[in-house]
């Protein structure tokens, strides 16, 4: 006799339809158990592989007190070493890029190949039973995806790959392996928790309220979904033109991408990783943006665009580079309302008096990333703070 199996339906979570509450958007110990949980598994883009597109070229990250280089060997291959002496500790290079035959140390000098193996010791004879092939740069995971490099302190979160599989057909168009840098990172701090950015990427509600230009770009086209690991916006340029001269001069100047289909044409798109990655995807350009924690208050917001390199011949040459520098002033404008709003949400999650609020129905990014970071850390459910201590008990 076949055995019936009864389907037993998932117990509802009361906290589903509730934000996060205030106290984990300051306090340290939850900050610790953070980077515990997920934030030094998190996948953070370093750079585009044609940055460093010949031997010795390498950029750096600096993510949760480490620091890490990102270099091409003399094989041509692409590795990523943390950026510490295996002598004494001391840090090897300073700044977020350059090009070296070997990476010499400033303190003792001691020196390291382009793919990280320990090659010169001053003074070897002090060192009678040194094992150099023991002693190169310490590895760092690294992952290619679509030309950009992303590392990772540990594993336990999903590949970028997995990650963004059910997307994979739509970014194929723009032709990120081909993408170059227009300009060089940004690096932006804020006195914010990285969640407060996390929340407000993904936050839909806000922009008829709190960016005017988005609104007359896209009206109501503005839509938001949320998938395991990646939420995904989009907004569809509006054919009537708006009052703003740069929104105007951008929606009439913005050529046809002949490499893109019909429906992303005129489309802004938006891809946001759990839990602080982004990409911004116009018909124009490609941006990437991190939000890195730096503190329980503290994050740096660091940025870059790309685009697809113009051939001499190309008709539209010119109005693309318009198309560009309009792109940019609109999202500066953008960027400045944000700082703002979000900067008035962290002031308010420091309050005692603040207490969890109800999510809208349509908020299925903030749904989605507060049910995450419950399950990650189950004291997110409490509306307080446990007893001191009790992030190394639960660790």
């Amino acid at each position: 006799m076949a055995t019936r199996l009864k389907t037993v339906a998932p117990i509802p979570d009361e906290l589903a339809g509730m934000s996060l509450p205030g106290w984990l958007y300051h306090d340290p110990e939850f900050f610790e158990a953070e980077k515990a949980a997920f934030l030094r598994a998190s996948p953070q883009v370093v750079c585009h592989e044609s940055e460093i597109a010949e031997a010795g070229e390498w950029r750096s990250l600096d993510y949760l007190g480490e620091s890490i280089i990102v270099m091409r060997g003399d094989d041509r291959e692409v590795r990523a070493f943390s950026n510490v002496c295996r002598h004494r500790g001391s840090r090897l290079v300073d700044g977020t890029g350059g090009c070296a035959k070997v990476l010499t140390c400033p303190y003792h000098a001691w020196s390291y190949a382009r793919d990280g193996k320990l090659v010169g010791v001053p003074h070897r004879h002090e060192y009678p039973d040194l094992q150099t092939d023991q002693l190169g740069l310490k590895p760092v995971a690294l992952e290619r995806w679509r030309g950009f490099l992303f590392v990772r302190l540990e594993d336990g979160l999903p590949s970028v790959a997995e990650m963004m599989a059910p997307y994979d057909h739509e970014v194929a168009p723009y032709r990120f392996e081909d993408l170059r840098a227009t300009g060089q990172v940004v690096n932006r701090p804020r006195a914010l928790n990285w969640k407060t950015i996390a929340d407000n990427y993904s936050d839909h509600l806000h922009i008829p309220i709190g960016h005017p230009g988005l609104t007359r770009l896209f009206g109501r086209s503005y839509s938001v979904e949320a998938n395991e690991w990646v939420d995904r916006m989009e907004g569809e340029l509006r054919e009537d033109e708006s009052s703003n001269p740069s929104e105007r001069a951008y929606q009439r100047l913005l050529p046809r991408a002949d490499h893109l289909p019909d429906t992303h044409q005129r489309k802004w798109l938006y891809y946001k990783l759990f839990p602080c990655v982004a990409f911004d995807i116009y018909p124009d350009q490609v941006d990437f943006m991190q939000w890195l924690p730096t503190g329980p208050t503290t994050s740096v917001i660091r940025e870059i665009s790309y685009a697809l390199p113009d051939a001499p011949d190309y008709p539209w040459r010119r109005e693309m580079k318009v198309a560009r520098y309009l792109n940019w002033r609109i999202n500066r404008r953008v960027n400045a309302e944000d700082t703002e709003l979000i900067s008035r949400v962290q002031e308010g999650m420091q309050s005692p008096s603040y207490e969890a609020g109800p999510l809208g129905v349509s908020e299925v990014s903030l749904r989605s990333f507060a049910a995450k970071v419950r399950t990650f850390i189950p004291e997110a459910r409490k509306p307080s703070p446990p007893p001191p201590g009790w992030a190394k008990r639960a660790g």
